[in-house]
């Protein structure tokens, strides 16, 4: 159980997920989570006497079995309040390749074979790299910055180069590094960085964070091979799951050609009564 804590006034406390803002992340995880935050409000309401703090739980499926026994353990205690809803999508890597490309549409993979196709005609490649702890980091983090500063985010002023982006971004690939779970693959051609896509496993499922391309590789759909590379490297793997995060949003409609999956998530606020 973790939460950050978000102070407004000294009477209007928040202990939330500890991330940005979008409540992707449950912050009570693991089959005895419950029992430890119900075995926790002591502590919680000691520290924060006279006022207690509003408690925010991230990412709990609609009408699941956690989100019942919260209700049926605290409502005697605590009113709950619907914050935010939102639909996260997957892909399944059941089959591996195959059986993953068996579930896109005709449509999608004749567009896939034809652009690896034109990319391998130009001598586009691919190069993966999963760096431990130590310098091979800032190497890997300092080619990924660089394609970024080529794409149309970096052009703009609005991907990882700038703050608080770059930062996060360092210090997530360097948490991944500890147990060599980032999964990054580099296209490129004539010995020239091009593109990257960047994620992390956890367990048998995988993470897409980020991907990006030098825009003058625009018409190449660089963006598309390397999300079938990533696909192909962790089928090899013997990977699960493919999350590729939330379903809404601008830019985000090309996941529905990629996921079959649709993982409903709700975060909800307990005020004590």
């Amino acid at each position: 159980m973790a939460f950050a804590e978000k102070v407004f006034s000294p009477g209007n406390i928040y202990l939330t997920p500890i991330e940005s803002h979008w409540f992707f992340g449950s912050n009570v995880l693991g089959p005895n989570g419950l029992d430890l935050l119900v075995d926790t409000l002591v502590d919680i309401e000691r520290f924060y006497t006279p006022r207690f703090p509003l408690i925010v739980l991230g990412a709990i499926a609609p009408r699941s079995t956690i989100f019942k026994s919260f209700k049926s353990r605290l409502a005697g205690r605590f009113d709950f309040h619907k914050h935010a809803s939102g639909i996260q999508c997957a892909a399944s890597l059941d089959g591996g390749l195959d059986g993953y490309l068996s579930r896109r549409s005709a449509n999608h993979r004749k567009k896939l074979k034809k652009q690896f196709r034109l990319a391998k005609n130009r001598e586009v490649t691919f190069e993966r790299h999963s760096p431990p702890l130590g310098p091979d980091i800032d190497e890997v983090y300092d080619r990924m910055l660089a394609v970024e500063r080529a794409s149309w985010k970096g052009l703009h002023h609005s991907g990882m180069t700038e703050q608080p982006s770059k930062r996060f971004y360092a210090v997530m690939l360097a948490r991944l590094a500890a147990s060599r779970s980032s999964r990054i693959i580099f296209a490129k051609h004539e010995n020239k960085d091009i593109g990257f896509i960047f994620g992390g496993m956890a367990g048998k499922i995988y993470r897409g964070q980020q991907f990006s391309y030098d825009e003058d590789w625009r018409e190449s759909s660089i963006g598309n091979l390397l999300q079938l590379e990533q696909v192909r490297w962790l089928c090899e793997e013997g990977a699960e799951r493919y999350d590729m995060g939330p379903l809404s949003g601008d830019g985000m409609g090309y996941k529905r050609h990629w996921t079959e999956k649709r993982l409903h998530i709700e975060t909800w606020v307990l005020e004590r009564k």
